[in-house]
């Protein structure tokens, strides 16, 4: 059943089509459709691979869809992206990074031609978790109560470990920083 809803503020008439069904599959359907492409700058922002991105999204909303029911319907949202988090801290467990030993070196190293990448290389040396908290804290513009939640964890561990990344960042050599750099103003 598609419901409409329709309202009139100060002389505007505004309408909205809010899609309900007793199965859930309308209303999955508009979710999916208003904010997958969030969920695939989320994911992207984790994976650093377009294709993984979209892979890992498709995998959380395959997982969402089973317990569509389940789920508030007013705001799905952080449970999907609870499941899209979750999801790829399993997939980097078992990850294979692709690499094939071989006796013969590359002759010269790829040249960068992008500027910015070292920043994105930094954080790509980050473990998971430390990846995640920036990710979700300064990316997503989450707070720490809300990086907690998504990640399953204390707000203290969302503090420890976004301290303890801002801190390997600060002292990465690709983004050239120095002493007066590591100053945190107050």
């Amino acid at each position: 059943m598609v419901r409409q809803d329709v309202s009139i503020d100060d002389g505007v008439m505004t309408a909205g089509v809010r899609a309900v069904s007793t199965d859930g599959t309308t209303s999955f359907d508009a979710f999916v459709g208003a904010r997958s492409q969030a969920l695939v700058r989320t994911a992207y922002l984790l994976t650093r691979d377009h294709a993984l991105a979209e892979d890992l999204v498709q995998t959380a909303l395959a997982k969402a869809w089973f317990h569509w029911a389940k789920i508030r319907e007013d705001n799905p949202e952080p449970y999907v992206r609870r499941i899209l988090v979750t999801t790829y801290s399993s997939w980097w467990r078992r990850r294979w990074n692709g690499e094939i030993p071989t006796a013969d070196l590359p002759d010269t190293p790829a040249p960068r031609t992008e500027d910015g990448l070292d920043l994105w290389d930094a954080i790509g040396r980050l473990p998971r978790r430390q990846r995640a908290v920036v990710v979700l804290r300064f990316y997503e513009d989450l707070t720490e109560a809300e990086t907690a939640r998504l990640m399953g964890s204390s707000v203290g561990t969302v503090k420890s470990q976004t301290a303890k990344a801002l801190a390997k960042l600060r002292l990465d050599p690709a983004l050239g920083t120095t002493p007066a750099d590591l100053e945190t103003p107050r």
